[in-house]
């Protein structure tokens, strides 16, 4: 398969996806403004969200393809199922026990992770409520990450990258037609996670049949590979959730400043996950299965290239994405998010979030390039060792800047943090010898500079003031929007072809 061709399958899926997400956040931002109700939501969704991460998408799907791989591509796609089923059955049982006490243990769990809630008697109850209904998300979506490694690791990228858009569709239904039948009516979005993840499952069953891997129960603690990924799994637990566990301390942070400070984060963050999703996530599921692959073969010319193919692409790609949020971050929040109840004051709060996360965005995406490099190798220690780094330095840097930029503070420490994470990666992979910069680097970052630098004066000229676009009608942000990002990539990519790139130059085949 060649892997530009699944990076624009993955990344169209992934766009839908967030287009989607948009219009979800447009729903719930109209419906329900930025403030207490929306608050408890966005709390009580945070951990189990944090949870699905770490255990899911985060330390489990980074321990668990590498050895899949590995196993397929040493013993054969019988040996596969039977670790699969395997792994599936100890990865139900022991999350199903999470969910439960963690729906059990809620009010204890909101004390710890929104301290400042328990100050207001009804915003605390309703995230409490909130929070036990959304608990079994991280069951359901523990086991979609178990077939999603599966399918990524037979290169079946187009069902996995497609299943978020069923939680999102659950948003907008249950926001638009279910929120009146409840009492309060933002309970309506605790159920819409409950059964996102619940359809979220139920579309991979029929992936999985027919390539031969649907799990069986098979409890096996003594399996090898079994215990190499729960070898793996404990330190990976930190090291790839890093990003994950700032966020909850930074909502420990927000919880105590004005209200509404949460919301402000939140959909700052939605608008920096739009490229982090697209691009970092993409190209992070892409290469991890052929970095193993490579890392099984011995193959360490192959495996450098793979990597120096995926640096190169995410530069010409998030760069841009970058700048754009930090120069549009007015004309995107008030086009997505500027209706009914989230006022003018609501997207200027909301844009100083944006510029602060915005500074690491190019951190962030790189992280989900040079981590895999870690972990096809099976090597845990190193990027721990630079998640507690970077965690120290968060906190450090949320105690330096809440005070003089309040919210802001708390996004600007998770994007330098963000880069500093990558720094260190990068650092650690050219010192192992893991990775050897193919030749051209410096002509390369020469031509990005010059057609960033042209969309720098497209976009500066095409925003105008804040002001055009706080007292705009709707329907004339979104032409003016739409115009500027279709002047903004045509800028861009016609410096980019005018200096000599060309698509073909960065195609590659899967290992």
């Amino acid at each position: 398969m060649n892997l530009l061709r699944a990076l624009v399958t993955v990344s169209g899926m992934t766009l839908l996806s967030r287009v989607l997400g948009f219009v979800r956040d447009f729903v719930i931002a109209r419906a329900f403004g930025a403030g207490l109700a929306t608050d408890a939501f966005f709390v009580a969704f945070r951990l189990p969200n944090l949870l699905r991460r770490m255990f899911a998408e985060g330390a489990f799907s980074q321990a668990f393809v590498p050895i899949l791989a590995e196993i397929r591509n040493r013993e054969g796609d019988q040996a596969a199922h039977r670790l699969v089923n395997r792994v599936a059955t100890l990865l139900g049982l022991v999350v199903l026990a999470v969910s439960i006490v963690g729906a059990l243990a809620a009010p204890l769990i909101i004390h710890l992770s929104a301290p400042g809630f328990a100050d207001d008697a009804d915003k605390f109850t309703l995230t409490v409520s909130l929070t036990r209904i959304t608990f079994p998300y991280i069951l359901f979506m523990s086991l979609v990450a178990l077939a999603a490694g599966v399918l990524n690791t037979w290169s079946r990228f187009a069902i996995p990258a497609f299943t978020p858009v069923l939680l999102n569709l659950c948003f907008i239904g249950m926001a638009l037609f279910a929120a009146p039948w409840f009492d309060p009516p933002v309970l309506a979005l605790g159920w819409a996670v409950f059964i996102g993840g619940l359809l979220q499952l139920g579309l991979q069953l029929p992936a999985l049949r027919r390539i031969g891997m649907v799990p069986r129960f098979e409890l096996s603690l003594d399996d090898p590979g079994v215990r190499r990924i729960l070898k793996l799994m404990a330190p990976a637990i930190l090291g790839v959730s890093v990003s994950q566990i700032s966020l909850l301390i930074n909502t420990i942070f927000a919880s105590f400043l004005d209200s509404g400070s949460v919301s402000w984060l939140y959909y700052a963050d939605r608008l920096m996950e739009f490229p982090a999703g697209m691009l970092g996530v993409a190209l992070g599921t892409i290469l991890l299965p052929s970095l193993s692959r490579h890392h099984a073969d011995a193959d360490s010319v192959a495996f450098s290239d793979l990597l120096d193919w995926g640096l190169r692409l995410t530069l010409l790609l998030t760069l841009p994405a970058a700048l754009a949020l930090a120069m549009l971050a007015v004309p995107l929040i008030t086009t997505l998010f500027m209706h009914g109840e989230f006022s003018a004051a609501d997207a200027l709060q909301t844009r100083s979030a944006l510029v602060a996360y915005s500074i690491g965005l190019t951190g962030l995406i790189l992280v989900k390039i040079l981590a895999p490099g870690f972990y096809a190798r099976q090597d845990i220690r190193t990027p721990v060792r630079i998640a507690i780094v970077t965690l120290v330095a968060t906190q450090l840097m949320n105690l330096a800047f809440i005070v003089p930029l309040r919210h802001a503070g708390l996004a600007l420490s998770i994007g330098i943090a963000s880069c500093l994470n990558a720094g260190l990666l990068f650092r650690g992979l050219r010192r192992l010898d893991v990775y050897r910069p193919a030749p051209g680097w410096g002509g390369y970052l020469a031509r990005l500079a010059v057609a960033l630098a042209a969309l720098a004066l497209a976009l500066h000229f095409g925003a105008g003031s804040d002001s055009l676009w706080t007292g705009a009608p709707a329907l004339e942000r979104v032409l003016r929007l739409a115009a500027v990002v279709v002047v903004g990539v045509a800028v861009y990519f016609s410096v980019l072809f005018m200096l000599g790139f060309r698509p073909a130059d960065f195609r590659r085949r899967a290992a």
